[in-house]
């Protein structure tokens, strides 16, 4: 069951064009949304990577010396910043492989749509053409047939009439036989005709059509076998449990795994280590009562006739308040057992701070007493005393009750604080996750060290990228270096990186140092590393290992022999990065004449050797910096994936050898505004509506593929055969639904550049559809120059204001613009 045999009528022939543009449309679908996804996980990996740099700017970096819990911080932010960069390469990947190729297998699959179509088309022509040669051969065998008759009626009423002879009747009888001869002619051609219509219909039905639905099965299951490798590589791209991932994860856990309590503050305490603070001695002021003449003696209590009453009310009074300070402190000494909430156990030191102050509290008052009592006593054995002791060594020393209160209290204080401490200990680390331990199997990190736990849930590995398998052979010796797949010519340096995706990648460049030509080596590994090849006295090759007569040998060698191209860096080389299919050979262009002049260099009418095609090449100066080269090919970039009929087609680029070059097609017409001004006497209203339409059908594609072209105008649209205008000048495009100019507004078509790109430096769509706005009055003006007789700070003044251009005069009025609300498509409304 296929195609062939059930795919033969009319309705399947609708149903499988229909099947098709629900596939194509998928496909657009799906490219759509990649690119999507593309933008939406670099946008969230320069934001992992912005976190990452605020999380090691660390206040007060320097009194955390030593802290294994700020370096497995570091760890983990670098751990972080990684993952962030496998996001961003495998949103590369996606862009610069899977969007790529659904581009391709898109074009592919309208290509393939549009030939079933026109075989169809011929097929049923065919089928119709049989059918009209019938009817035409029937309808003159009827006529044929008529006129016999009409010849035979004639001829036998002549001869009734005329008996048996007369020339009358020889003229009947000869037009009776011709018209009998010719019936007869017409009734074989009829029979010979449907013989062969017959067979004809036999085999454009029994074979032909067959023979084209089979071949329409095969594209399709070929087609599908594409797309499910796409779908496959969409996986592979958006794979977050690869090695890489995992290895990032385990770092993570390793860096958390670090952290013993027992040593975090050990470097602390040896930085900071200090003698034990002196005690503070409170002594009597001697000098005091110098002038008492010993009736007050330091550090003594006077009894007399004027302080015993006052001394044994006072007795009373702390007595009593000694009573309460003990009761209190008994309450205070048995806690609630039921309080669960750990927090306050562990944090709150309102208790203890309670209970020290009641201990203190209550020796003072225990001092005051037996002083007082000691006192009170002495004066029953001695008559007037003079005073007694009140120094503060022979209360600690002399009171044996108070100091073993003193030493069980201390020793409870000690123990609580341990306690408390081993509780502070345990409680930041009840929430880690589980470790995977070699020995212990997954333990939890906790204040009694590792224990194994069955129970606990399997560590889930990170996902990410993993490095593709390295299937390529290695290129043969012999031959220029530029001949080889590997070898970029002078691509710069930040295209370079583009294409180093996976770790193991690598390619060869050339590039200038100090007036001097290198050929380097580029691999991605732990980032993107850069190695001169060095060249010895003998002339021959090298890096840190033997040396070879020629790179080609050099870069052999690094890649079969598995061995890292320096041992300080590590980096191995896995698979070579191939010129991709857009890149041509300089020696393939042929530069004719020069035709024009660009931003980088100038813009030449060339030929391709192979196909002897005529082009357009634009170049780039030998001389101008890498970034500039970059902005350059950044032109090339964004147009190898747009086809539309209204978009110039790019060609290629050549970055063998300086100078760089974009090889576009050929538009014969030259710019859109020499042309308006050439022709200005015989373009009519017609011809510029039709300008009009193409420009906006072409702006309306690149709004469907999130493109802001940013300097559209009449200079950098170029005309076409038949008068097609197609847009040129990628050079300030960007692909983004909106862009944030943030380098200045330097060499900014300011007449044709929208008010709020210029005010704050924001692009979108809408302003596009401002240049197209001046496109329109430029076509209709026939090549005019916008906002004629101002400078630009004077046409921005005047548009600011509100005014705009009048089409008669090409001056400024006051008319107040009428504002219309947004359509989904802003050029699809044109």
């Amino acid at each position: 069951m296929g195609f062939s045999t059930s795919l033969q009528g009319q309705a399947s022939h609708e149903a499988l064009l229909a099947r098709q543009d629900a596939e194509i449309k998928l496909l657009e679908t799906m490219r759509r949304c990649l690119t999507t996804k593309v933008k939406s996980d670099r946008e969230y990996a320069s934001t992992i990577s912005s976190l990452t740099i605020q999380g090691k700017k660390i206040e007060r970096n320097e009194d955390l010396v030593g802290s294994l819990i700020a370096q497995s911080w570091r760890d983990i932010m670098d751990s972080i910043d990684q993952t962030a960069k496998l996001i961003k390469q495998q949103a590369d990947s996606i862009e610069n492989i899977v969007v790529d190729q659904l581009s391709t297998l898109y074009s592919e699959r309208r290509r393939a749509r549009k030939l079933y179509q026109e075989e169809q088309n011929w097929l049923n022509n065919q089928f119709q053409q049989l059918t009209d040669d019938i009817t035409r051969k029937k309808m003159e065998y009827q006529k044929n047939l008529e006129m016999y008759k009409l010849m035979r009626s004639r001829f036998e009423e002549y001869y009734v009439k005329s008996g048996r002879g007369g020339r009358k009747l020889d003229e009947v009888r000869e037009k009776y036989q011709k018209a009998c001869r010719k019936l007869h002619l017409t009734h074989n051609e009829y029979v010979l005709l449907l013989g062969a219509v017959t067979e004809c219909e036999h085999d454009l039905r029994t074979c032909y059509l067959p023979s084209l639905l089979h071949r329409q099965q095969a594209i399709h299951q070929e087609f599908i076998t594409s797309w499910k490798g796409i779908l496959q590589d969409i996986v592979k791209y958006t794979d977050f449990t690869t090695e890489k991932f995992l290895e990032i994860h385990m770092k993570v856990l390793k860096a958390v795994d670090s952290i013993k309590p027992i040593e975090e503050y050990k470097d602390f305490i040896g930085k900071h280590k200090t003698r034990p603070a002196s005690p503070i001695r409170f002594t009597f002021d001697e000098n005091l009562v110098d002038d008492t003449s010993g009736k007050l003696l330091p550090n003594k209590l006077t009894v007399d006739n004027l302080t015993i009453d006052w001394l044994r009310s006072r007795l009373t009074e702390l007595e009593g308040s000694l009573k309460t300070t003990q009761q209190n402190r008994q309450s205070s000494q048995f806690p609630q057992e039921n309080n669960s909430d750990s927090r306050i156990l562990v944090l709150d030191y309102s208790r203890e701070r309670e209970e020290l102050r009641l201990r203190c509290q209550e020796k003072k008052l225990q001092r005051q007493v037996d002083v007082i009592r000691g006192a009170l006593n002495e004066l029953g054995c001695e008559e007037l005393p003079s005073g007694c002791d009140l120094s503060m060594e022979s209360s600690f020393t002399d009171s044996p009750a108070i100091n073993k209160r003193n030493t069980v209290a201390d020793g409870l204080f000690t123990l609580r604080r341990n306690q408390r401490f081993m509780t502070i200990l345990k409680l930041p680390f009840k929430s880690l996750p589980a470790i995977n331990d070699s020995k212990n199997g997954i333990i939890r990190a906790n204040s009694e060290g590792p224990k194994a736990d069955k129970n606990s849930p399997p560590v889930v590995p990170l996902r990410g990228i993993s490095h593709l398998t390295n299937n390529q052979k290695s290129n043969g010796n012999g031959g220029p270096l530029m001949e080889e797949e590997w070898f970029h010519g002078v691509l710069p340096r930040e295209e370079v990186v583009r294409l180093l995706v996976n770790e193991g990648d690598f390619l060869v460049r050339e590039t200038m140092r100090n007036d001097e030509c290198q050929i380097v080596l580029s691999v991605c590994w732990d980032g993107h590393k850069h190695f001169i090849v060095q060249l010895t006295q003998e002339g021959h090759y090298r890096f840190e290992g033997p040396a070879f007569p020629s790179i080609q040998e050099l870069i052999r060698h690094q890649w079969l022999s598995g061995l890292p191209v320096t041992s300080r860096s590590g980096a191995i080389l896995k698979t070579p990065i191939l010129r991709e299919r857009w890149e041509l050979n300089n020696d393939d262009v042929i530069l004719l004449e020069k035709i024009g002049r660009g931003n980088f260099g100038d813009v030449y009418k060339a030929q391709l050797k192979t196909c002897k095609t005529e082009v357009a090449v634009k170049t780039c100066k030998v001389t101008l910096p890498d970034e500039q080269k970059r902005k350059f090919l950044q032109e090339g970039r964004i147009l190898k994936q747009y086809d539309h009929p209204n978009i110039v087609k790019l060609i290629g680029i050549c970055v063998q050898k300086q100078p760089i070059m974009i090889v576009m097609e050929l538009v014969p017409g030259g710019s859109l505004l020499t042309y308006l001004r050439k022709n200005a006497s015989t373009i009519t209203q017609r011809e510029q509506l039709r300008m009009c339409k193409d420009a906006a059908a072409g702006m309306s594609y690149l709004e469907s593929k999130y493109c802001i072209h940013r300097d559209l105008a009449a200079r950098n649209c170029l005309v076409g055969y038949e008068c097609i205008v197609k847009i040129s000048d990628f050079g300030m495009s960007r692909e983004e639904e909106e862009y944030i100019v943030s380098d200045g507004m330097k060499q900014i078509p300011i007449k044709w550049t929208a008010p709020e790109a210029l005010n704050f430096g924001k692009y979108t769509s809408l302003c596009d559809v401002w240049s197209y706005g001046i496109l329109i009055w430029e076509i209709f003006s026939k090549g005019g120059n916008p906002y004629s007789g101002m400078s630009n700070s004077q046409a921005r003044e005047k548009i600011d204001a509100g005014k705009k251009m009048n089409y008669d005069n090409r001056q400024l009025d006051d008319r107040t613009e009428v504002k219309k609300p947004k359509p989904k498509n802003v050029f699809g409304q044109v």
